[in-house]
């Protein structure tokens, strides 16, 4: 690996000009706007003091600007993984305590630890067992989770849970405590946040304001929320009438911190820490991937995996917990301009000087608009429409789904996402070990071949030629053996059997056995075993082997000059289809 691959910084940064300055300027006033609110917010949904979420999103922004190849991604704590920390962290303290703080903290630097080792290793390739269906599913069902999380804060009632039955059975056992200030405040605040994000910017738009000015006071709409209910709660004195609010945030940069050095505290976060890791890579690097494309660039998901280790090992040594790239305040930095990811530099550089500057004001901040932000901005990773779309298109992906959203919701978020990794890899070893096959015939006049139940074609009764649309290997050897001895079995008319292999890309020790053995069964039914249309790589391979030396047929290059050797018919259907002008 080379320095400028390690700090892809060293290639951008040689082009670096005042036009793009201005553009990451801008783009970093606009994300700071968005993510004051959100690092407050999700602070308080990891259950870790307000100042926490500020630190969280300084460093990993910095650190992430050195180390990562996306252009647009912007780095901080997000809804999910916040939900997974307070899952994982709070089955092991109390929260509020020195030591939840601690743990959360150690559950950032083994995520980053984890991350960095993958990129090491080159193992981008082992978040694609999470399947799409399963990553929809068990965003919808944490997006559900979440909100019903924050239910308790808009009502002004106690109460908790880490799964949607526990959750709605702790507010209805504590519905009796609801306060009606703190009701009005949640309900106007959501209410609000919903308004703006819909209608403010056609409205700003109508009246006169420039597209991008409109954007910019759209975007400021949660900061303008925080300050209106921060001042109207201080100035009515809500406090005394049970509103929850933050309370004192210290104000400062954070201090570098290390993690707990507990062996036992390490072992128990193991798990959430990997789990948190491959949810984290799977979105940061689908968020990446689909803002590079619209602007025809590229990144490498293994350094991506090694910035967002860095970064969360920078969240860490800063006090802060697990990081990842987050959809919206990407997109929103994508729309705003932002050309490089010295943008997300800039945007640490305003979260600092919030941490300095404005925290002393925010101690009359109800929680309830912290915990209406959150509502409103995961209640949009909540489709419950994708499942309609699964089922319409695959039953197994629909089943996958479905089974994730429930023993989320009804379980908790580490359950559903290993359900969902379990499921996962059963559904793929269960499609590959019964791949697609076709039984081929010829298609009159020409030198194709075509699945006999889909196309008119014409077949030998003598010869039977199967194309398996699969590589060869341990999961389906068994079924390929079967297909072809219950082919043959059914059919004593049978004197070749013509594996067609164009998708075949290759042949591991397993399937070859099971071939040697196909072999060997039909030299014994006085039938020949055939090969088409092999791949170089994988003639390779078997020219290594001696199943090309007791091969009782022949390997033809193409699967019409494999029929014209074996077929009389077939010369004078050429023959026939020459004379008509075919």
């Amino acid at each position: 690996m080379t320095i400028s691959k390690l700090f892809p910084i060293l290639t951008w940064g040689r082009d670096y000009s005042r036009q793009t300055l201005e553009n990451d300027l801008l783009a970093a006033v606009i994300v700071t706007i968005m993510l004051i609110p959100q690092s407050l917010a999700y602070a308080l949904l990891a259950g870790l003091p307000a100042q926490v979420g500020l630190y969280a999103s300084i460093a990993p922004l910095v650190i992430y600007a050195l180390f990562g190849t996306s252009r647009a991604l912007a780095v901080g704590p997000v809804a999910v993984t916040s939900l997974m920390t307070a899952a994982a962290v709070g089955e092991l303290a109390a929260q509020g305590t020195p030591e939840y703080l601690g743990a959360a903290i150690a559950l950032a630097f083994l995520s980053g630890l984890m991350l960095l080792a993958m990129g090491a290793l080159r193992l981008g390739f082992l978040a694609n067992f999470l399947s799409h269906p399963v990553i929809s599913g068990f965003v919808t069902a944490s997006g559900l989770i979440i909100a019903a999380s924050q239910l308790r804060h808009i009502l002004g009632v106690p109460g908790g849970g880490h799964n949607l039955v526990e959750l709605a059975g702790s507010i209805w056992a504590n519905i009796g405590a609801i306060n009606l200030p703190t009701v009005v405040i949640g309900v106007f605040a959501t209410a609000f946040l919903f308004w703006s994000r819909k209608a403010l910017k056609p409205l700003l738009v109508a009246r006169g304001a420039r597209p991008r000015l409109a954007d910019l006071l759209t975007k400021a709409a949660p900061v303008a929320l925080v300050a209106a209910t921060t001042l109207a709660t201080w100035a009515l004195g809500l406090a005394g009438a049970g509103v929850a609010i933050v309370g004192e945030i210290p104000s400062g940069l954070p201090r570098p911190t290390l993690p707990p050095l507990d062996l036992a505290l390490w072992m128990q976060i193991a798990t959430p820490a990997l789990l948190i890791s491959i949810v984290g890579y799977v979105e940061t690097i689908s968020v990446a991937q689909t803002l590079a494309a619209k602007r025809r660039q590229r990144i490498d998901p293994d350094q991506e995996l090694i910035a967002l280790g860095a970064a969360n090992i920078g969240a860490a040594a800063s006090g802060g917990f697990p990081v990842t790239g987050g959809f919206s305040r990407s997109v929103v930095n994508f729309e705003a301009g932002a050309q490089t990811p010295a943008a997300g530099a800039f945007t640490a550089v305003g979260i600092a000087a919030a941490a300095v500057f404005l925290t002393p004001l925010l101690h009359y901040l109800p929680k309830a608009t912290l915990a209406a932000t959150i509502i409103v901005a995961v209640l949009s990773l909540v489709d419950l429409g994708a499942l309609a779309r699964s089922f319409r298109y695959s039953r197994g992906d629909f089943a996958a789904m479905l089974a994730t959203i429930l023993v989320t919701l009804g379980t908790g978020v580490e359950s559903g996402i290993l359900a969902g990794v379990g499921l996962s890899i059963f559904l793929h070893l269960y499609r590959s070990s019964r791949p697609h096959f076709a039984v081929v015939g010829q298609v009159p006049g020409t030198e194709h071949f075509r699945n006999v139940n889909r196309h008119e074609v014409v077949v030998s009764p003598t010869i039977y030629s199967i194309r398996f649309d699969e590589s060869l290997f341990f999961a389906n050897a068994r079924f390929i053996e079967d297909r072809i001895n219950a082919a043959v079995a059914a059919n004593p008319a049978i004197r070749h059997v013509v594996l067609v292999c164009p998708a075949v890309n290759f042949i591991d020790l397993s399937a070859l056995e099971s071939l040697e053995a196909v072999n060997a069964r039909l030299k014994e039914a006085g039938i020949k075993l055939h090969l088409s249309e092999v791949k170089g790589p994988v003639m390779d391979r078997l020219q290594r082997s001696h199943f090309l030396q007791e091969l009782g047929g022949q390997v033809f290059l193409t699967q019409y000059d494999a029929i014209c050797a074996l077929d009389e018919g077939c010369a004078r259907r050429a023959f026939a289809a020459r004379r008509g002008g075919v």
